[in-house]
């Protein structure tokens, strides 16, 4: 990693060119499937994705919010922990997202994400 410490959420909120390029719409799986494909047509190639992207951690009995860089490279380094957000909340969206784990990656859900934009101040998500 290039950081000797991972940024908070204090941090985060200081860096408007993070906030202005999380991909809310990628989820892990997304970053870690193959980008290329074997179809019967031939090769297809997914897009590059390039942004930031929160996924909760569930390696541990406790899940964690973290915030990971990608590259259209395809490097990715996590960058941020989140530990201000309610236990509750990411227990709530791993529990919704269990079966879209991979790699002990959740996705974030609904509320997780509402919680993050009022933190950076983005407005609320319509329903």
């Amino acid at each position: 990693m290039m950081f000797d410490e991972l940024l908070t959420l204090e941090d985060i909120k200081k860096e408007s060119f993070v906030i202005e390029n999380i991909r809310w719409d990628i989820e892990p799986r997304d970053l870690m499937e193959a980008r290329h494909i074997k179809t019967e047509s031939g090769i297809e190639i997914k897009p590059p994705i390039k942004g930031y992207v929160f996924y909760i951690d569930v390696t541990d009995a406790t899940p964690s919010l973290f915030l990971l860089r990608h590259t259209t490279a395809d490097y990715a380094e996590t960058l941020a922990q989140i530990k201000e957000i309610p236990e509750e909340l990411l227990s709530e969206a791993v529990e919704e997202n269990r079966a879209r784990i991979y790699f002990n990656m959740s996705p974030i859900n609904r509320k997780v994400e509402v919680w993050l934009k009022e933190q950076f101040g983005i407005g609320r998500i319509e329903d």
